[in-house]
Protein backbone atom coordinates (compact mmCIF):
# COMPACT_ATOMS: atom_id res chain seq x y z
CA UNK A 1 0.00 0.00 0.00
CA UNK A 2 1.54 3.28 -0.73
CA UNK A 3 2.46 5.77 2.01
CA UNK A 4 0.04 8.37 2.52
CA UNK A 5 1.71 12.01 3.67
CA UNK A 6 -0.65 14.37 4.79
CA UNK A 7 0.89 18.40 5.49
CA UNK A 8 -1.50 20.79 7.35
CA UNK A 9 -0.95 23.99 7.76
CA UNK A 10 -0.69 24.35 12.12
CA UNK A 11 -1.88 27.80 12.24
CA UNK A 12 -4.28 27.70 9.30
CA UNK A 13 -5.90 24.89 11.26
CA UNK A 14 -6.25 27.39 14.56
CA UNK A 15 -7.49 30.03 12.80
CA UNK A 16 -10.22 28.62 11.18
CA UNK A 17 -11.07 26.32 14.65
CA UNK A 18 -11.58 29.90 16.35
CA UNK A 19 -13.88 31.08 12.94
CA UNK A 20 -15.93 28.53 11.84
CA UNK A 21 -15.36 24.93 14.09
CA UNK A 22 -17.37 23.35 11.01
CA UNK A 23 -14.95 24.42 8.23
CA UNK A 24 -11.94 23.69 10.06
CA UNK A 25 -12.99 20.11 9.79
CA UNK A 26 -14.32 20.00 6.48
CA UNK A 27 -10.74 21.56 5.39
CA UNK A 28 -9.13 18.72 7.33
CA UNK A 29 -11.05 16.28 5.99
CA UNK A 30 -10.90 17.48 2.17
CA UNK A 31 -7.32 17.37 2.56
CA UNK A 32 -7.17 14.03 3.74
CA UNK A 33 -9.47 12.58 1.47
CA UNK A 34 -7.14 14.28 -0.92
CA UNK A 35 -4.45 12.70 -0.22
CA UNK A 36 -5.69 9.37 -0.01
CA UNK A 37 -6.66 10.17 -3.53
CA UNK A 38 -3.04 10.57 -4.76
CA UNK A 39 -2.13 8.28 -2.62
CA UNK A 40 -4.26 5.47 -4.74
CA UNK A 41 -3.47 6.64 -7.78
CA UNK A 42 0.31 5.80 -7.28
CA UNK A 43 -0.44 2.56 -6.01
CA UNK A 44 -2.31 1.48 -9.04
CA UNK A 45 0.36 2.72 -11.26
CA UNK A 46 2.98 1.74 -9.39
CA UNK A 47 4.82 5.10 -9.87
CA UNK A 48 5.44 8.59 -8.31
CA UNK A 49 4.41 11.46 -10.27
CA UNK A 50 7.37 11.99 -13.19
CA UNK A 51 9.29 8.69 -11.73
CA UNK A 52 10.18 6.79 -14.25
CA UNK A 53 10.44 2.86 -13.56
CA UNK A 54 9.79 -0.52 -15.25
CA UNK A 55 6.89 -1.55 -12.76
CA UNK A 56 4.56 1.64 -13.96
CA UNK A 57 1.85 0.32 -15.50
CA UNK A 58 0.06 3.77 -16.84
CA UNK A 59 0.35 7.21 -16.98
CA UNK A 60 -1.44 10.55 -15.25
CA UNK A 61 -3.78 12.49 -17.08
CA UNK A 62 -5.23 15.55 -14.83
CA UNK A 63 -7.85 15.71 -12.90
CA UNK A 64 -11.54 16.72 -12.44
CA UNK A 65 -13.29 17.96 -9.33
CA UNK A 66 -15.91 15.75 -7.52
CA UNK A 67 -18.27 16.45 -4.88
CA UNK A 68 -19.08 13.94 -1.92
CA UNK A 69 -21.67 14.60 0.44
CA UNK A 70 -20.59 14.12 3.48
CA UNK A 71 -22.11 14.42 7.83
CA UNK A 72 -19.74 17.77 7.92
CA UNK A 73 -20.78 18.80 4.70
CA UNK A 74 -20.10 18.79 0.77
CA UNK A 75 -16.43 18.40 0.17
CA UNK A 76 -14.94 19.03 -2.94
CA UNK A 77 -12.11 16.58 -3.91
CA UNK A 78 -9.97 16.37 -6.53
CA UNK A 79 -10.18 12.82 -8.47
CA UNK A 80 -7.08 11.89 -10.27
CA UNK A 81 -7.14 10.80 -14.26
CA UNK A 82 -5.38 8.07 -15.87
CA UNK A 83 -4.72 7.85 -19.32
CA UNK A 84 -5.73 4.31 -20.31
CA UNK A 85 -6.93 2.28 -17.72
CA UNK A 86 -9.93 4.04 -15.43
CA UNK A 87 -8.92 5.23 -11.88
CA UNK A 88 -10.38 3.34 -9.45
CA UNK A 89 -10.78 4.40 -5.49
CA UNK A 90 -12.68 3.38 -2.37
CA UNK A 91 -13.31 7.22 -1.10
CA UNK A 92 -16.23 6.85 -3.62
CA UNK A 93 -17.54 3.98 -2.71
CA UNK A 94 -20.02 1.31 -4.10
CA UNK A 95 -22.99 2.80 -2.88
CA UNK A 96 -22.52 6.30 -3.69
CA UNK A 97 -24.59 6.33 -7.01
CA UNK A 98 -27.22 4.25 -5.89
CA UNK A 99 -27.65 6.30 -2.34
CA UNK A 100 -27.86 9.42 -4.44
CA UNK A 101 -30.12 7.68 -6.57
CA UNK A 102 -32.19 6.96 -2.75
CA UNK A 103 -32.16 10.60 -1.97
CA UNK A 104 -33.80 12.20 -5.37
CA UNK A 105 -36.41 9.36 -5.43
CA UNK A 106 -37.55 10.28 -1.56
CA UNK A 107 -37.44 13.62 -2.45
CA UNK A 108 -39.71 13.41 -5.46
CA UNK A 109 -41.81 11.20 -3.18
CA UNK A 110 -42.15 14.49 -0.74
CA UNK A 111 -42.66 16.88 -3.53
CA UNK A 112 -45.56 14.64 -5.54
CA UNK A 113 -47.14 14.33 -2.10
CA UNK A 114 -47.03 10.60 -1.72
CA UNK A 115 -44.66 10.49 1.45
CA UNK A 116 -44.46 9.82 4.69
CA UNK A 117 -43.28 11.01 7.76
CA UNK A 118 -40.77 8.47 8.17
CA UNK A 119 -39.96 8.73 4.51
CA UNK A 120 -39.09 12.15 4.96
CA UNK A 121 -37.31 11.35 8.06
CA UNK A 122 -34.71 8.55 6.45
CA UNK A 123 -34.15 11.16 3.72
CA UNK A 124 -32.71 13.61 6.55
CA UNK A 125 -30.54 10.82 7.92
CA UNK A 126 -28.99 10.06 5.25
CA UNK A 127 -28.66 13.60 3.79
CA UNK A 128 -27.91 15.29 6.78
CA UNK A 129 -30.22 18.20 5.47
CA UNK A 130 -33.58 19.15 3.44
CA UNK A 131 -33.88 19.53 -0.27
CA UNK A 132 -35.15 22.12 -2.06
CA UNK A 133 -36.72 21.52 -5.47
CA UNK A 134 -34.34 22.85 -8.13
CA UNK A 135 -31.63 20.71 -6.13
CA UNK A 136 -33.35 18.06 -6.25
CA UNK A 137 -34.11 18.80 -10.28
CA UNK A 138 -30.84 19.21 -10.70
CA UNK A 139 -29.31 16.04 -8.86
CA UNK A 140 -32.13 13.85 -10.54
CA UNK A 141 -30.90 15.06 -14.40
CA UNK A 142 -27.42 14.12 -13.30
CA UNK A 143 -27.97 11.14 -12.43
CA UNK A 144 -30.52 10.59 -15.17
CA UNK A 145 -27.09 11.29 -17.51
CA UNK A 146 -24.79 8.62 -15.50
CA UNK A 147 -27.78 6.09 -15.49
CA UNK A 148 -28.43 6.52 -19.28
CA UNK A 149 -24.64 5.95 -20.24
CA UNK A 150 -25.36 3.03 -18.32
CA UNK A 151 -27.76 1.81 -19.71
CA UNK A 152 -26.97 2.37 -23.00
CA UNK A 153 -23.37 1.50 -23.26
CA UNK A 154 -22.26 -0.48 -26.18
CA UNK A 155 -20.73 -4.10 -25.71
CA UNK A 156 -17.81 -4.71 -27.32
CA UNK A 157 -16.80 -8.36 -27.82
CA UNK A 158 -18.46 -11.76 -27.59
CA UNK A 159 -20.64 -12.97 -24.91
CA UNK A 160 -21.01 -16.63 -25.01
CA UNK A 161 -23.89 -16.89 -22.06
CA UNK A 162 -26.98 -14.65 -21.75
CA UNK A 163 -29.28 -15.02 -18.60
CA UNK A 164 -32.81 -12.62 -18.78
CA UNK A 165 -34.87 -12.05 -16.27
CA UNK A 166 -37.82 -9.68 -15.10
CA UNK A 167 -39.01 -8.56 -11.94
CA UNK A 168 -42.14 -6.13 -10.79
CA UNK A 169 -42.61 -3.01 -8.85
CA UNK A 170 -44.98 -0.87 -7.71
CA UNK A 171 -45.42 2.72 -9.29
CA UNK A 172 -47.54 5.80 -9.50
CA UNK A 173 -48.88 6.26 -13.06
CA UNK A 174 -52.06 8.61 -13.70
CA UNK A 175 -53.44 8.73 -9.94
CA UNK A 176 -52.98 4.66 -9.59
CA UNK A 177 -50.60 2.35 -8.39
CA UNK A 178 -49.41 -0.36 -10.93
CA UNK A 179 -46.87 -2.61 -11.05
CA UNK A 180 -43.78 -2.09 -13.62
CA UNK A 181 -41.79 -5.44 -14.74
CA UNK A 182 -38.00 -4.56 -14.64
CA UNK A 183 -36.26 -6.68 -17.80
CA UNK A 184 -32.78 -7.33 -16.94
CA UNK A 185 -29.84 -8.67 -18.68
CA UNK A 186 -26.69 -10.99 -17.48
CA UNK A 187 -24.24 -12.03 -19.27
CA UNK A 188 -20.49 -13.32 -19.33
CA UNK A 189 -17.58 -12.61 -21.78
CA UNK A 190 -15.43 -14.56 -23.92
CA UNK A 191 -13.12 -14.19 -21.13
CA UNK A 192 -15.35 -15.04 -18.40
CA UNK A 193 -16.21 -11.79 -16.80
CA UNK A 194 -19.75 -11.38 -15.48
CA UNK A 195 -21.61 -8.28 -16.89
CA UNK A 196 -25.18 -6.34 -16.68
CA UNK A 197 -25.47 -5.96 -20.31
CA UNK A 198 -29.21 -4.50 -20.05
CA UNK A 199 -32.37 -3.25 -18.70
CA UNK A 200 -35.45 -1.44 -19.16
CA UNK A 201 -38.84 -0.73 -17.43
CA UNK A 202 -41.94 -2.56 -19.26
CA UNK A 203 -45.73 -2.65 -18.39
CA UNK A 204 -45.64 -5.82 -18.44
CA UNK A 205 -44.22 -9.17 -19.79
CA UNK A 206 -45.75 -9.71 -23.75
CA UNK A 207 -44.26 -10.97 -26.62
CA UNK A 208 -43.79 -7.56 -27.72
CA UNK A 209 -41.81 -6.05 -24.55
CA UNK A 210 -39.41 -9.00 -24.52
CA UNK A 211 -38.86 -8.58 -28.23
CA UNK A 212 -37.98 -5.02 -27.64
CA UNK A 213 -35.87 -5.80 -24.97
CA UNK A 214 -33.80 -8.62 -27.16
CA UNK A 215 -33.59 -6.62 -29.92
CA UNK A 216 -32.31 -3.67 -27.39
CA UNK A 217 -29.32 -5.68 -26.77
CA UNK A 218 -28.81 -6.48 -30.32
CA UNK A 219 -28.56 -2.77 -31.02
CA UNK A 220 -26.08 -2.58 -28.42
CA UNK A 221 -24.06 -5.09 -29.86
CA UNK A 222 -24.22 -8.30 -28.04
CA UNK A 223 -23.28 -11.01 -30.18
CA UNK A 224 -21.41 -13.86 -30.11
CA UNK A 225 -24.21 -16.14 -27.98
CA UNK A 226 -23.83 -20.07 -27.31
CA UNK A 227 -26.10 -20.38 -24.74
CA UNK A 228 -29.74 -18.66 -22.96
CA UNK A 229 -30.85 -19.63 -19.50
CA UNK A 230 -33.98 -18.02 -19.02
CA UNK A 231 -37.62 -19.43 -17.09
CA UNK A 232 -40.38 -20.37 -19.48
CA UNK A 233 -42.19 -17.26 -19.90
CA UNK A 234 -43.80 -17.56 -23.44
CA UNK A 235 -42.78 -14.00 -23.71
CA UNK A 236 -39.06 -14.95 -23.50
CA UNK A 237 -39.35 -18.06 -25.44
CA UNK A 238 -40.82 -16.30 -28.59
CA UNK A 239 -38.72 -13.34 -28.39
CA UNK A 240 -35.37 -16.52 -28.56
CA UNK A 241 -37.20 -17.99 -31.17
CA UNK A 242 -37.16 -14.72 -33.45
CA UNK A 243 -34.26 -13.09 -32.29
CA UNK A 244 -31.66 -16.50 -31.64
CA UNK A 245 -33.37 -19.41 -33.53
CA UNK A 246 -30.55 -21.75 -33.53
CA UNK A 247 -28.84 -20.68 -30.22
CA UNK A 248 -29.91 -23.44 -27.26
CA UNK A 249 -31.91 -22.55 -24.50
CA UNK A 250 -31.75 -24.02 -21.05
CA UNK A 251 -35.16 -23.67 -19.23
CA UNK A 252 -34.22 -22.40 -15.64
CA UNK A 253 -33.74 -25.97 -13.58
CA UNK A 254 -34.76 -24.55 -10.24
CA UNK A 255 -38.17 -22.90 -12.03
CA UNK A 256 -38.83 -26.36 -13.78
CA UNK A 257 -38.24 -28.58 -10.53
CA UNK A 258 -40.92 -25.55 -9.13
CA UNK A 259 -43.18 -26.41 -11.56
CA UNK A 260 -43.07 -30.36 -10.99
CA UNK A 261 -42.96 -30.06 -7.68
CA UNK A 262 -45.83 -27.57 -6.99
CA UNK A 263 -48.65 -30.32 -8.68
CA UNK A 264 -46.96 -32.93 -6.18
CA UNK A 265 -49.38 -33.78 -3.16
CA UNK A 266 -47.44 -32.43 -0.12
CA UNK A 267 -46.03 -35.91 1.66
CA UNK A 268 -44.77 -36.89 -2.05
CA UNK A 269 -42.92 -33.68 -2.17
CA UNK A 270 -39.94 -33.76 -0.30
CA UNK A 271 -39.03 -37.10 -1.91
CA UNK A 272 -39.22 -36.03 -5.78
CA UNK A 273 -37.64 -33.31 -4.94
CA UNK A 274 -34.40 -35.23 -4.52
CA UNK A 275 -35.06 -37.43 -7.24
CA UNK A 276 -35.30 -34.82 -9.40
CA UNK A 277 -32.19 -32.98 -7.98
CA UNK A 278 -30.56 -36.40 -8.79
CA UNK A 279 -31.53 -36.48 -12.16
CA UNK A 280 -29.83 -33.25 -12.70
CA UNK A 281 -26.85 -33.91 -11.97
CA UNK A 282 -26.63 -36.86 -13.50
CA UNK A 283 -23.38 -37.62 -15.44
CA UNK A 284 -24.36 -37.73 -18.77
CA UNK A 285 -28.50 -37.17 -20.90
CA UNK A 286 -28.69 -40.93 -21.27
CA UNK A 287 -28.51 -41.37 -17.54
CA UNK A 288 -30.63 -38.46 -16.88
CA UNK A 289 -33.21 -39.44 -19.05
CA UNK A 290 -33.16 -43.23 -17.53
CA UNK A 291 -33.67 -41.28 -14.52
CA UNK A 292 -36.57 -39.22 -15.61
CA UNK A 293 -38.11 -42.29 -17.09
CA UNK A 294 -38.20 -43.98 -13.28
CA UNK A 295 -39.30 -41.20 -11.90
CA UNK A 296 -42.15 -41.09 -14.43
CA UNK A 297 -43.11 -44.89 -13.65
CA UNK A 298 -42.78 -44.17 -9.81
CA UNK A 299 -44.84 -41.28 -9.22
CA UNK A 300 -47.30 -41.55 -12.85
CA UNK A 301 -50.00 -42.96 -10.99
CA UNK A 302 -49.99 -39.92 -7.96
CA UNK A 303 -49.42 -37.15 -9.79
CA UNK A 304 -50.42 -37.17 -13.58
CA UNK A 305 -50.49 -33.49 -14.61
CA UNK A 306 -46.10 -33.23 -12.48
CA UNK A 307 -45.12 -36.21 -14.79
CA UNK A 308 -46.81 -34.34 -17.84
CA UNK A 309 -44.61 -31.33 -17.00
CA UNK A 310 -41.49 -33.37 -16.25
CA UNK A 311 -42.07 -35.23 -19.75
CA UNK A 312 -42.31 -32.42 -21.72
CA UNK A 313 -40.35 -29.92 -20.35
CA UNK A 314 -37.04 -32.36 -20.20
CA UNK A 315 -35.36 -32.07 -23.01
CA UNK A 316 -35.21 -28.07 -22.80
CA UNK A 317 -34.16 -27.91 -19.05
CA UNK A 318 -31.54 -30.58 -19.86
CA UNK A 319 -29.59 -28.05 -22.29
CA UNK A 320 -26.47 -27.69 -20.26
CA UNK A 321 -25.61 -31.42 -20.79
CA UNK A 322 -24.11 -30.25 -23.67
CA UNK A 323 -21.86 -27.89 -22.18
CA UNK A 324 -18.54 -29.12 -20.33
CA UNK A 325 -18.59 -30.61 -16.99
CA UNK A 326 -17.01 -27.98 -15.36
CA UNK A 327 -20.09 -24.98 -16.48
CA UNK A 328 -23.15 -26.88 -16.42
CA UNK A 329 -23.62 -26.44 -12.66
CA UNK A 330 -23.02 -22.18 -13.19
CA UNK A 331 -25.51 -22.15 -16.02
CA UNK A 332 -28.61 -24.80 -15.89
CA UNK A 333 -30.14 -22.19 -13.80
CA UNK A 334 -31.03 -18.38 -13.34
CA UNK A 335 -30.12 -18.38 -9.87
CA UNK A 336 -27.17 -15.23 -10.35
CA UNK A 337 -29.89 -13.49 -12.23
CA UNK A 338 -32.41 -14.36 -9.25
CA UNK A 339 -30.08 -13.03 -6.31
CA UNK A 340 -29.43 -9.57 -8.35
CA UNK A 341 -33.25 -9.00 -8.58
CA UNK A 342 -33.34 -10.07 -4.90
CA UNK A 343 -30.97 -7.12 -4.07
CA UNK A 344 -33.14 -5.07 -6.14
CA UNK A 345 -36.09 -5.43 -4.19
CA UNK A 346 -34.19 -5.07 -0.93
CA UNK A 347 -33.28 -2.00 -1.82
CA UNK A 348 -36.52 -1.12 -3.01
CA UNK A 349 -38.40 -1.96 0.31
CA UNK A 350 -37.29 2.06 1.68
CA UNK A 351 -39.31 3.89 -1.30
CA UNK A 352 -42.35 1.04 -1.36
CA UNK A 353 -43.98 2.60 -4.13
CA UNK A 354 -42.44 4.67 -6.53
CA UNK A 355 -43.41 8.06 -7.64
CA UNK A 356 -43.20 7.46 -11.53
CA UNK A 357 -41.63 5.61 -14.12
CA UNK A 358 -38.18 7.36 -13.95
CA UNK A 359 -38.06 7.05 -10.23
CA UNK A 360 -37.66 3.47 -11.17
CA UNK A 361 -35.48 3.64 -13.30
CA UNK A 362 -33.28 5.93 -11.65
CA UNK A 363 -32.82 3.76 -8.55
CA UNK A 364 -33.03 0.52 -9.77
CA UNK A 365 -30.49 1.67 -12.16
CA UNK A 366 -28.08 3.19 -10.23
CA UNK A 367 -28.20 -0.42 -7.53
CA UNK A 368 -27.77 -2.02 -11.27
CA UNK A 369 -24.68 -0.26 -11.78
CA UNK A 370 -23.73 -0.71 -8.55
CA UNK A 371 -23.71 -4.25 -8.71
CA UNK A 372 -21.94 -4.65 -12.43
CA UNK A 373 -19.05 -3.02 -10.91
CA UNK A 374 -19.08 -5.87 -8.18
CA UNK A 375 -19.49 -8.35 -10.61
CA UNK A 376 -16.54 -7.44 -12.91
CA UNK A 377 -14.23 -6.38 -9.79
CA UNK A 378 -14.30 -9.52 -8.95
CA UNK A 379 -10.95 -11.42 -9.93
CA UNK A 380 -12.75 -15.06 -10.18
CA UNK A 381 -13.76 -15.48 -13.42
CA UNK A 382 -16.87 -17.60 -14.81
CA UNK A 383 -14.45 -19.65 -16.87
CA UNK A 384 -11.23 -19.73 -18.08
CA UNK A 385 -8.96 -20.69 -21.31
CA UNK A 386 -9.52 -24.41 -21.11
CA UNK A 387 -13.24 -24.04 -20.36
CA UNK A 388 -13.39 -21.72 -23.19
CA UNK A 389 -11.91 -24.36 -25.97
CA UNK A 390 -14.01 -27.04 -24.71
CA UNK A 391 -16.91 -24.91 -24.99
CA UNK A 392 -15.81 -24.56 -28.53
CA UNK A 393 -15.78 -27.84 -29.25
CA UNK A 394 -18.86 -28.09 -28.31
CA UNK A 395 -20.28 -25.55 -30.57
CA UNK A 396 -22.32 -28.58 -33.08
CA UNK A 397 -23.80 -30.03 -30.47
CA UNK A 398 -24.74 -26.89 -29.06
CA UNK A 399 -25.85 -26.15 -32.47
CA UNK A 400 -28.19 -29.30 -33.38
CA UNK A 401 -30.01 -28.96 -29.68
CA UNK A 402 -30.80 -25.07 -31.19
CA UNK A 403 -32.03 -26.70 -33.88
CA UNK A 404 -33.66 -29.32 -32.64
CA UNK A 405 -35.51 -26.79 -29.71
CA UNK A 406 -36.65 -24.29 -32.99
CA UNK A 407 -39.80 -26.29 -33.72
CA UNK A 408 -40.56 -26.54 -29.71
CA UNK A 409 -40.49 -22.83 -29.45
CA UNK A 410 -43.29 -20.04 -29.60
CA UNK A 411 -43.71 -19.33 -33.29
Amino acid sequence: MAEINITLNYKEILQLLEENQEGAFKKIMEKCLNQFLLAESTEQLKAEPYERTEKRTDCRNGSYQRMLTTRIGSLILTVPRHRNAPFKTMVFDNYCTSESALITTMAEMVINGVSTRKVSNVMETICGRSFSKSTVSEATKELDKIVGEFQNKRLVGSYPFLMVDATYFKVREDHKIISKALFVAYAVSENGVREIVGFKSYPSETKDAWLDFIRMLKDKGLSGVKFIISDAHEGIKYALSKEFPFVPWQRCQQHFRRNIVSQVPSKFQKGITNEIQAMFNAPDINEARRMRDEIINDYRDIAEKAMECLDEGFEQAMSAMALPQELRATFRTSNTLERLNRELKRRSDVIGIFPNEGSLNRLMGAVLMELDEQLQAKRHRVFYKASKIKLEESENELRRIGEEQRAFMVS
